[in-house]
């Protein structure tokens, strides 16, 4: 009895180990196993490899030539020796385990940097072959396994996968693109948009959102494209207050500006800091597209970075003034009198003066209690004084504070003073 338990405990342990090594050497394939790529400057392709259980994706690299054919699984690097043209940079690395219906892979977004597309383009110019190989090396309990994708070289047109490869968010303006840090309270904020280099060509769908003061702040995956991220993680990205969406076509010339919402869509009503997110949904692109063995991926929209933030401040027009004037976007006003923290007698007329700013077409004075406007002024360019009426002094019941702001002729603040604190005696 004891013998037959032995051979029974034995014979378990034989076929758990043969189970782990058939999950460990369970890599069975690459979808796409062959795509165009550009052949001057970055290409971005979604990659699944599958059944990938029990390993571990550890570098990927680029070579001229291997030693099997294409989407081959083999135990030995398949790189010919002197054709290595880079290995993939840890930043670029966007790879993560999928799965879904009991499926196991790695979703792999591989970028190709110009260096590496530059150095399989001299290659081939010395009369070698056009197309090189990206090899992906797995490592598990059973050893190393590697597998190939081919890579064609081809033009950055309509043949090779739509995926975007660079995007800048931007305010717009008649003086051109611009950073907009501060815009005023309650005001209509400058036109935006998103200017993007891409290859291929396809749809481009998706949504501008607006995160709000309070609101939970995106992450890494928030600010990827839809594309880039595995099946089951799609629909769990956070989402955010709807401004508009886009829907264009993108015609295979590498670049595209992409409007953004009506800026009158655009939130300035509460004070605080915003993001504006550029969020991109991914699309059917049969060059791109990737099985993985439960169905086809769509990968149109792919891109081997996070999305950028627009970011900008919503502040009161006092806040914006000041702080455009203490980062020298504007000219400060030298204010003469009275001086700051100064304690003046409520019988005598409080006289402001300040020096003149050149090209003025107009001075604004503000007095203000608290944060009400108690005197407001209009003077001629050539008025760099005013006397208050006699009501401020007599009536006011508290310190107050007051400025000058300088405007041009279209309106605009061209120089701005600090602000200055007066009281009167009791």
């Amino acid at each position: 009895m004891n013998y037959s338990i032995t051979t029974l405990l034995k014979a378990i342990a034989i076929l758990t180990l043969a189970l782990s090594i058939k999950i460990a050497f369970a890599l069975t394939g690459v979808n796409p196993n062959g795509v165009n790529v550009r052949s001057h400057g970055v290409t971005t392709v979604f990659i699944t490899f599958q059944g990938t259980a029990g390993q571990t994706s550890s570098e990927g690299f680029w070579c001229g030539e291997i030693t099997v054919p294409a989407n081959t699984v083999t135990n030995t690097n398949p790189c010919v020796p002197g054709t290595l043209f880079g290995f993939l940079p840890k930043k670029l690395n966007l790879s993560r385990s999928s799965g879904t219906l009991g499926s196991s892979n790695l979703t792999d977004i591989m970028t190709i940097p110009s260096s590496v597309s530059r150095r399989a383009y001299q290659d081939a110019k010395a009369g070698n072959k056009s197309s090189f190989f990206y090899v992906r090396k797995f490592s598990g309990a059973g050893g190393d396994q590697f597998v190939a994708v081919t890579c064609r070289m081809a033009g950055g047109g309509a043949r090779v996968p739509l995926a975007l490869t660079n995007v800048d968010l931007v305010f717009r303006s008649e003086e051109g693109d611009r950073p907009v840090t501060l815009i005023t309270q309650n005001s209509i904020s400058p036109n935006i948009g998103a200017s993007i280099s891409y290859n291929g060509s396809g749809r481009l769908k998706g949504r501008w959102e607006v995160v709000e003061p309070g609101d939970q702040e995106p992450n890494a995956n928030d600010l990827l494209t839809e594309a880039s991220l595995p099946i089951e993680l799609r629909g769990l990205q956070r989402r955010y207050t709807l401004l508009e969406r886009f829907n264009v076509f993108l015609p295979p010339t590498g670049r595209a500006f992409v409007s953004g919402p009506k800026n009158i869509k655009i939130p300035t009503r509460v004070k605080g800091p915003y993001k504006i997110l550029f969020r991109v949904e991914a699309t059917y692109d049969k060059e791109g597209n990737s099985n993985t063995t439960t169905g086809v991926t769509q990968s149109g929209g792919v891109a081997g970075f996070t999305m950028p933030v627009l970011r900008y401040y919503v502040a009161s027009d006092e806040d914006v003034r000041d702080a455009y004037a203490t980062n020298g976007k504007q000219s400060r006003i030298s204010l003469l009198s009275p001086l700051n923290n100064v304690v003046l007698q409520k019988t005598r007329a409080v006289k402001f003066s300040w020096k003149k700013v050149a090209n003025t077409k107009l001075y604004q004075l503000e007095v203000k209690d608290n944060n009400s406007v108690v005197l407001s002024a209009a003077l001629k360019a050539n008025q760099n004084s005013y006397t208050a009426p006699p009501w401020l002094s007599r009536n006011s019941k508290g310190p107050l504070r007051w400025h000058v702001v300088s405007t041009s002729t279209d309106g605009n603040s061209k120089a701005v003073s600090e602000w200055r604190n007066l009281s009167f005696s009791r």
